[in-house]
């Protein structure tokens, strides 16, 4: 291990981690309120729109991550002639892909809340838009953190998937530096990257647990 060598590569590898962190940060930041919003309106009493949303989730958890993304940057210009560049393009396939899993994440959460809590809050006056956002969604997020933490853990490492439209992320920008200087290092130091997010996150919905707990 050269340390010299490390410090040489370091800007390369932080340069591709800043796009790594902005496609986690963007795709959390979008896909979370989207995931609630698919899910409430899975749990309506409207039988089409309930289709059109279990049909996206179907298509979104049934296929690829990687072909997704690849058809937003290579399908969409040839089926509606709109052009992305790779960066937007990974965006749309990432939040459409993730808000899919949120979206079965927080119905299973929503659904575990027993109905006596709703029937209790529309006996006192609560709307229903103010039962559920209020009273059942609080709960449901408290009991669905684990859940959360997992694919949050996941899309860490599923960033790695936009190299596939040659954009700059942390594994194409360390693979470079193995193709170039033919040396193992680089992946090392891109591992202790993803070592060091998902640590970072794994402490971080463990103290959301121990808080929620400590409320409850």
């Amino acid at each position: 291990m050269d340390f010299a060598y490390i410090l040489k590569m370091l800007p390369l590898l932080l340069g591709g981690s800043v796009v790594t962190v902005k496609i986690f940060a963007l795709t959390l930041l979008l896909s979370i309120p989207l995931g609630l919003i698919t899910a409430i309106g899975n749990l309506t009493r409207f039988k089409a729109l309930k289709s059109v949303i279990r049909f996206y989730i179907l298509i979104m958890r049934g296929t690829p991550l990687m072909l997704q993304v690849m058809f937003v940057y290579y399908g969409l210009p040839m089926l509606l002639n709109v052009k992305l560049d790779n960066f937007p393009s990974a965006i749309i396939a990432f939040v459409l892909n993730y808000a899919a899993y949120f979206a079965e994440i927080f119905r299973g959460g929503i659904e575990s809340i027993p109905n006596g809590q709703r029937e209790a809050a529309l006996a006192l006056g609560f709307s229903r838009f103010k039962t559920m956002f209020f009273i059942i969604i609080p709960q449901a997020v408290r009991a669905v953190l684990p859940a959360l933490s997992n694919e949050t853990i996941t899309l860490v490492k599923d960033t790695a998937l936009v190299s596939v439209i040659s954009l700059e992320e942390l594994l194409r920008s360390t693979r470079l530096i193995v193709q170039r200087d033919l040396t193992v290092v680089p992946f090392l130091v891109a591992a202790m990257f993803y070592l060091v997010a998902t640590v970072f996150l794994t402490w971080l919905f463990a103290r959301l647990e121990e808080h929620f707990a400590f409320s409850n």
